[in-house]
């Protein structure tokens, strides 16, 4: 799973060099439209992707029958998905209009964020789908998908902005349409891998295709608060974004530069959580919260030394970071943001350390279903730590972009610390997500029709 989402860095960072070759202010945009069209698609892709902690626990508990019924309720997730993107997308000019960036960077915003909502549902179907794979801890075929619609990706994306082997110029707008066409080409190899007959068999991977009320009701209580606290986030570190573009244009193209680099070692962050989850999952579903306890103190330390090696990088090597993006950019203004981003890389080497024991003490107790104390947690420590200081300080003390940039420290070491002695309490040892099994011997109550018996 770390390879997997690593190719996802990848090909958010070979997206953002090009655009960096093409204007500096399609790059000032990316970020901010990106990540705006992120808060509404991690709302669905946090639930979808909690289809992961299901699968994960009917295996550890030997029931292979329930892991197709669900995945078919993140594909009925999905389906809702799209049509909230679509209407979404309506309202691209008014969202932009209203958070104020220079009328320049807004003309690319508001095509990139709407075309990149048109692809909401077929994201949060390949993450479904996915789930059936690495909820098992069969990962390889979700590297190989990855690694496909990556470079699949790249290659257009090159083509389509630049209008190169024929394809049209089409700038920031062919960034947005190479991610979707790649997500589209996911979603159909997930599609047939999914199709073998020995899947059909033993997971009721068609035949579980019924929308089940119970189940579907479960993946929204559990994985509804996971896709809030992922909203949420992504929530938080967009106004973060946004208020530091209320500063200036330099210091938001230095922001995005810095957060860009930054993504390369945090997404494969998300593919240890993802495996670490699956792991708590898988035991807790096998009443072994020992071993999930173990899982979670190696995937904290793995965690903890590859960001600490990061961080170094990061302090002593920042032009090696830096360097491609000036391939292709020209200008004063490239110059003057790359020396302002060497710095905020400091302050993206200290916070680092403590993101990654965050990332991976919320992914266990994910794992685990106590995904509503993630919520609120995250919650109350984003406004308070992350948003309202920030924007108090910029809208009415006029701080520079080092002084924003010092909450967002405060916040990850808090959240770090807030997050570890929930583990520590250990009430997640007792949390399952999936029903009880039937009793040996009692056969299934009969259905009623119009009516839904829950065992």
């Amino acid at each position: 799973m770390i390879l997997s989402t690593a190719t996802w860095s990848v090909q958010h960072f070979i997206d953002r060099v090009f655009l960096t070759w093409y204007s500096t202010d399609a790059l000032a945009a990316s970020l901010p439209a990106g990540m705006t069209n992120f808060v509404i698609v991690s709302l669905f892709l946090g639930t979808a992707g909690y289809v992961n902690t299901f699968v994960a626990q009917y295996v550890g508990a030997g029931r292979n029958e329930r892991v197709g019924p669900s995945l078919w309720q993140g594909v009925y997730l999905s389906v809702i998905s799209g049509g909230a993107g679509f209407v979404v997308a309506l309202l691209a000019t008014s969202i932009f209009r209203l958070v104020g960036h220079d009328a320049a960077v807004q003309a690319y915003e508001v095509p990139y964020f709407r075309i990149l909502c048109y692809g909401i549902g077929p994201l949060i179907l390949s993450t479904a789908l996915s789930c059936f794979y690495s909820g098992r801890g069969r990962t390889w075929p979700v590297l190989g998908v990855s690694v496909v619609a990556m470079s699949f990706n790249v290659v257009i994306d090159y083509a389509l902005i630049f209008g190169h082997w024929g394809a049209p110029e089409m700038g920031i707008q062919g960034a947005a349409w190479a991610t979707n066409i790649a997500t589209v080409l996911a979603t159909l190899i997930y599609i047939l891998l999914l199709s073998r007959p020995s899947y059909r068999r033993q997971f009721a991977i068609f035949s579980g295709w019924r929308l089940d009320r119970d189940l579907f009701g479960r993946l929204l209580r559990f994985g509804g608060p996971s896709g809030v606290n992922f909203m949420l986030d992504i929530l938080a570190f967009t106004f973060f974004i946004l208020i530091v573009g209320r500063i200036g244009r330099l210091e938001l193209t230095a922001t995005n530069l810095a957060f860009n680099i930054n993504s390369l070692a945090f997404m494969p962050l998300i593919g240890a959580g993802i495996a670490l989850s699956t792991m708590v999952g898988q035991r807790l579903g096998g009443d072994d919260p020992e071993a999930a306890a173990f899982c979670t103190w190696t995937g904290v330390h793995v965690a903890l030394g590859y960001m600490s090696i990061m961080a170094l990088a990061y302090t002593f090597l920042p032009d090696l970071f830096l360097m491609p993006y000036g391939v292709g950019a020209q200008g004063e203004e490239f110059v003057a943001a790359r020396d302002l981003a060497r710095v905020l890389l400091r302050f993206v080497a200290f916070y680092c350390v403590f993101d990654a024991a965050y990332m991976m003490f919320t992914a266990a107790l994910k794992g685990a279903g106590d995904t509503r104390y993630v919520m609120v947690a995250s919650v109350v420590l984003g406004m308070s730590i992350m948003v309202t200081p920030p924007l108090i300080a910029v809208e009415f003390f006029d701080a520079s972009v080092f002084v924003v940039w010092i909450f967002i420290c405060a916040y990850l070491a808090t959240a770090a610390l807030a997050f570890y002695l929930r583990f520590r309490g250990g009430k997640w040892q007792s949390m399952r997500v999936i029903e009880a099994a039937p009793e040996p011997g009692i056969e299934d109550p009969p259905r009623v029709a119009g009516a839904e018996v829950v065992i």
